[in-house]
């Protein structure tokens, strides 16, 4: 059986036997994945640093597409020292996991890994996690088949004097459709939209307002409430974080 380089992090770990561990990871090339670590258990095996939850690296593996593979060696591309060590940062990390690991069980396709790669890189450079979340969180919309409407009014097709965004209405709304919606500021209108068409990867800077944030922030989670089904344990934490961060200014 011939041995593959696959990029990809580790989700999660599970005590496998004696000395072993399941990995289950996710790739760049096939989705989420099962792994066994033959042994990395013992003091000794090489792969006992690397079978770790949030391990990021290209993973040599045997590969097998039904069933257990077989990890052989991990390359550590970046140990994301700067997220390990924020209690923050871990838990944006731990929710953009979940969300990636579900979208992947919908829609199988290298850009769901190439979005969360991008993202985890520029948290860990310590740009702000909750616009980055948020930039992916639009994303990945598109591939749950449920994005919101960015570009006209969503009830009449109008595409000028727009002037808010709501969730019940699944998008943007212009003057003439508005009935006593929360009106957001108008540059959020903007930021929303160009959220979904920026390269995370080229972001430079994020100059946006706490305003600004707290207003996408919230339009996501009742958009994600309302049409994607979706519930993940780990956005609670990330929910109290956020409270507290606005609260506080």
């Amino acid at each position: 059986m011939q041995i593959k380089k696959i990029k990809g992090i580790i989700i999660k770990e599970t005590y496998y036997k004696e000395s072993s561990k399941i990995l289950t990871i996710l790739t760049k090339e096939y989705g989420k994945i099962g792994v066994l670590s033959k042994g990395c258990r013992n003091i000794k095996n090489k792969l006992r640093i690397v079978s770790t939850k949030l391990t990021y690296g290209i993973f040599d593996i045997y590969y097998k597409e039904d069933g257990l593979s077989l990890l052989v060696d991990v390359e550590i591309l970046d140990e994301l020292k700067s997220i390990k060590n924020d209690l923050s940062k871990i838990g944006y990390l731990t929710y953009l996991l979940d969300l990636a690991s579900q979208v992947m069980e919908n829609y199988n396709n290298e850009e769901v890994f190439n979005i969360l790669e991008s993202a985890i890189l520029k948290i860990n450079s310590s740009f702000d996690p909750m616009i980055i979340t948020n930039i992916v969180e639009i994303k990945y919309l598109s591939f749950l088949g449920v994005l919101p409407v960015l570009d006209k009014c969503s009830k009449c097709g109008k595409t000028t004097d727009l002037i808010t965004i709501n969730a019940d209405a699944g998008g943007y709304l212009c003057k003439d459709c508005y009935n006593q919606e929360y009106i957001v500021d108008i540059k959020t209108i903007k930021l929303i939209k160009m959220f979904y068409y920026v390269d995370i990867s080229k972001i430079k800077e994020l100059n946006i307002t706490d305003k600004n944030k707290y207003e996408i922030n919230e339009f996501l989670e009742n958009y994600y409430n309302q049409y994607t089904g979706l519930y993940l344990k780990s956005k609670n934490f990330l929910n109290q974080i956020n409270t507290e961060l606005f609260q506080n200014k």
